[in-house]
C-alpha cells in the first residue's frame, strides 16, 4: 500500500526557518523523481521544487530560488524540503508527489507575524 505522510509545518514568523518532510513507503522510492508542490485557496497548485531519483538533478520554482532546498535520504525512502527566509506568500498546503505513484494529504506552513 502506497503511502506519503507530511510533516514540519506549522506557524512561522517572515524570515523564519521550517523543515518539511515526506515519508513514503510501498513502492521503490529511489526508483522516482520526487515533487513537492503547494496550494492556497488563492493560488493555482504550483510545483515548489523537484529531486532527481538519486538527487543528481535539482529544479525550483522562480519564487522560491535560494530560499528552499529539496533533498531525500533513499535509504529512509524520505523527502525533504528545507524552507528559509520565509515570507507571507509562502503560505500554503505543502505535499509531495510522485507521479503516477501518489500524493499525501499535506502540511500546512502559515507565514504570519
Amino acid at each position: 500500500q502506497v503511502q506519503f505522510v507530511e510533516s514540519g509545518g506549522g506557524l512561522v514568523q517572515p524570515g523564519g526557518s521550517l523543515r518539511l518532510s515526506c515519508v513514503t513507503s510501498g513502492f521503490t522510492f529511489s526508483s522516482y523523481a520526487i515533487n513537492w508542490y503547494r496550494q492556497s485557496p488563492q493560488k493555482e497548485r504550483e510545483l515548489v521544487a523537484a529531486i532527481s531519483s538519486f538527487g543528481e538533478n535539482t529544479i525550483y520554482a522562480d519564487s522560491v530560488k535560494g530560499r528552499f532546498t529539496i533533498s531525500r535520504d533513499n535509504a529512509k525512502s524520505t523527502a525533504y524540503l528545507q524552507m528559509d527566509n520565509l515570507k507571507p506568500q509562502d503560505t500554503a498546503v505543502y505535499y509531495c508527489d510522485v507521479a503516477r505513484v501518489g500524493r499525501g494529504q499535506g502540511t500546512l506552513v502559515t507565514v504570519s507575524s
